[in-house]
């Protein structure tokens, strides 16, 4: 009969040798991965000469390959994202801060000769390091109440900075602290991060980057130009009567008296033909200004649906389809 301390010592042998296997099948896997030739190489090899990079840029490249978990090679140079995921992955592993200048360099160039950054509008956006200098910038204070429009500054690989006056109070009481930042591409969608506030300068708030970010789109669903008066109910207690301008299953453009920032919600009141009356929160987007030349005194803001809206969504759906089949067949007739 096996004793209790016999089973002990053989269950202590036998994780000890489970976890040798695991370790082992890591070192196979990682040697495989930095010394073999991997999936892809043939186009990899093709494609970096058609961008001309340099023998320290190429070297950064595969680095970033043989870093992440990828088995094609090229990979990274057929996808922003998945070139931003590669580099995130380098940076948390490596720590961004202690990466060799010239390699962080190297990753900055590589993005731009890509054209992996937002100036290309086919580029998917998937990290704030694909963010421009001059691109303008919302960040919200005090637990979101309120509002600053600023824009980019400055932008590294290890991080980023934001205008910021003073109004709202001394620089140094962000210090350590987080905000939340938004930045909208036009006819694309509006991006969104919680970011901690590095350090400041006088005229700058200075914050990490993060490939963490919440996307909402401007343009998801094909929108119906309507003109329906609207009612909107604010916070406070305030309504605001205007006119919905489109429609669509996921958002509106509506023009109402008032200049209302970006982020708001408020609920809306609206008549849908044939479906009555809708009763829907929405958030605003952006304004646009006076936008609307046939409503010059009313301000254009888009806005995108929020909280419960399954049923209005389906209606919606279901008028812009009769709406549309109409048109055809008017063209037809």
């Amino acid at each position: 009969m096996i004793e209790p301390g016999q089973l002990l010592w053989l269950g202590s042998i036998a994780i000890m040798l489970l976890v040798l296997v695991v370790l082992l099948e890591v070192h196979r896997i990682n040697y495989r991965r930095e010394n073999e030739e991997m999936f892809g190489s043939a186009e990899f090899d093709e494609k970096i000469q058609s961008f001309q990079f340099t023998p320290k840029e190429t070297r950064t490249l595969e680095k970033l390959v043989r870093a992440s978990h990828y088995e094609n090679k090229d990979a990274v140079i057929n996808s922003s994202s998945l070139f931003e995921a590669a580099v995130t992955n380098f940076y948390d592993f490596r720590n961004v801060f202690t990466v060799r200048d010239e390699t962080l360099h190297a990753v900055e160039v590589l993005r731009e000769k890509m054209n992996f950054t937002a100036s290309n509008p086919l580029t998917i956006i998937s990290s704030t390091r694909q963010w421009n200098i001059g691109n303008r910038i919302d960040f919200f204070l005090g637990g979101g109440k309120t509002m600053k429009h600023s824009e980019i500054t400055r932008r590294d690989e290890k991080e980023w900075c934001i205008s910021y006056d003073g109004s709202c109070g001394p620089h140094s009481q962000f210090l350590g602290k987080q905000i939340h930042v938004r930045w909208t591409r036009p006819d694309d969608a509006v991006y969104s991060a919680e970011l901690q506030v590095r350090s400041y300068t006088n005229k700058e708030l200075v914050l990490e980057h993060s490939s963490k970010l919440e996307k909402k789109q401007l343009r998801r669903w094909v929108r119906e130009v309507v003109d329906f008066p609207v009612e909107a109910s604010f916070s406070d207690g305030t309504v605001q009567k205007g006119l919905l301008y489109d429609l669509s299953a996921g958002g509106i453009s509506i023009g109402l008296p008032v200049e209302v920032d970006g982020g708001t919600k408020i609920s809306i009141r609206f008549t849908l033909p044939s479906f009555g009356e809708e009763n829907v929160e929405i958030e605003i987007l952006r304004c646009l200004g006076h936008k609307n030349p046939k409503y010059p005194d009313y301000f254009t803001l888009t806005a995108s649906f929020v909280g419960t809206f399954g049923w209005t969504q389906e209606r919606v759906l279901q008028y812009i389809f009769e709406a549309n089949k109409k048109k055809k067949w008017g063209k037809m007739t």
